[in-house]
């Protein structure tokens, strides 16, 4: 199998289109798959990223030299075909394929299967290798259907507002906060949104997105204003004197991690909803099953027992150094309204 792509200390090179994709160090010429903060960063030379993921790399990165691809699209840079495809991670976030001479590798950057209702739905893409995260990547991450989830997220909210209280959800600020915003009952109440949500917010209303109204929540909004009020929040946020303007609020986050008691534990939380943007155990499988691929390198999460466990179903199964940190650890550094 030709080497199509190869791993260097600045991310996955592609020597025959003379290209990176999501480096994490300044080069000529960079293919993101999506705007977080781990997998596109500032300092490269030109972008090419999908015509939905461009407006919030602008809004994060300035006037960077980007060029936009749409989905399916095929271009030819050098002597190699690429083409990005849905990865259902966050709007426009993308699955790369490089095509040289009829070898097809697959980089998937984050994704998840489970369609949204935000996103673009994950689609598989054959391959002869794919380059998989796995964040999650343990038979213990097994995800409840979003429908579940989101119903107890409007019960928590529900009964909090008929107490008088205002409830604060922790959601990172690209992504999961544009999901919640999609899928949550808006007729329960207010939505406030944390000036670095409000600011993603209006970013992808412009591109046409649709959300439901929100409120942001500035220096003279409370909730004796709001009361009520659900406020979408940073993770950063909570337990901050910003949250200690809502007296008396039910905190929470939503995050795959909410699956470990310990972590919510430490953060201080009595409630936490397991909703990951990143494919559970079951998703990783199902999705590097679906490409065909025989070889398989995995990156970021729990690559060690991910990698033996591939290696044991028959796969030609590897561990590629990044610096990329899987749940969008790393969201909080978008323009925040002031």
């Amino acid at each position: 199998m030709e080497q199509v792509l190869t791993f260097t200390d600045r991310g996955i090179f592609c020597p025959a289109g003379d290209f990176f994709i999501d480096p994490w160090r300044p080069v000529e010429r960079a293919l993101i798959t999506h705007g977080h903060s781990d997998h596109a960063r500032g300092g490269h030379g030109r972008y090419l990223a999908t015509d939905v993921a461009m407006p919030v790399m602008r809004h994060r990165l300035g006037a960077i030299r980007g060029e936009t691809i749409a989905f399916g699209e095929t271009r030819r840079i050098g002597d190699a075909a690429v083409s990005f495809h849905p990865a259902g991670h966050l709007p426009g976030s993308a699955q790369i394929r490089v095509e040289v001479g009829g070898c097809v590798w697959v980089v998937s950057g984050d994704y998840k299967t489970e369609p949204d209702g935000l996103c673009e739905p994950f689609e598989p893409v054959p391959c002869h290798a794919f380059i998989s995260e796995c964040t999650f990547g343990l038979p213990v991450f097994n995800w409840r259907p979003q429908a579940e989830v989101m119903a107890d997220v409007n019960a928590w909210w529900a009964g909090n507002a008929a107490e008088g209280r205002t409830s604060i959800l922790g959601a990172y600020s690209l992504g999961k906060a544009q999901r919640i915003l999609a899928n949550v009952d808006a007729g329960i109440g207010p939505i406030l949104t944390h000036g670095a949500v409000e600011a993603t917010n209006r970013v992808l209303r412009a591109q046409g997105i649709r959300l439901p109204d929100t409120v942001w929540a500035g220096p003279e909004v409370t909730g004796t204003t709001h009361p009520g009020a659900l406020v979408i929040a940073p993770p950063s946020a909570l337990n901050t004197p910003w949250a200690g303007r809502f007296k008396g609020a039910s905190q929470a986050f939503a995050s795959g991690w909410m699956a470990m008691r310990g972590v919510r534990r430490r953060r201080g939380l009595a409630q936490g909803f397991v909703l990951s943007d990143h494919a559970d155990w079951q998703g990783l499988n199902d999705a590097i099953r679906a490409t065909g691929a025989e070889r398989v390198f995995v990156t970021h999460g729990y690559t060690q027992v991910f990698r033996r466990w591939l290696a044991e179903q028959g796969y030609d199964a590897g561990i590629v150094e990044t610096q990329y940190e899987g749940d969008e650890a790393d969201e909080d550094d978008v323009e925040v309204l002031e």
